[in-house]
């Protein structure tokens, strides 16, 4: 049986793509070539981030035109909400 929340952990445990996910919660929406010039890798290891994600459920993808344009799911941004508040918590000093 798949294990969706371990799928959402993994997925978020990657530097990378946790930045891909704060990129697109600030913007909306991105291209993979957008997201490419924001992080220090290749677009296909950018592709391979987004597919992760993706399978995830945290961010989904739609076709405008010749571009596809990636965005984060209502449950991606559940978590971006969850995680800042976290971090909040966390620099706060909280336990």
């Amino acid at each position: 049986m798949p294990d969706p929340l371990g799928q959402v952990f993994s997925a978020l445990a990657d530097p990378s793509r946790r930045h891909v996910i704060g990129y697109l919660s600030e913007r909306g929406s991105a291209t993979a070539t957008e997201l490419t010039g924001e992080l220090p890798i290749t677009r296909q290891a950018v592709a391979k981030h987004l597919t992760a994600l993706a399978d995830a459920g945290l961010v989904e993808s739609q076709r405008r035109g010749r571009e596809t344009r990636y965005q984060l799911t209502d449950m991606g941004t559940e978590w971006d909400e969850r995680l800042d508040a976290l971090a909040r918590h966390l620099r706060s000093g909280g336990a």
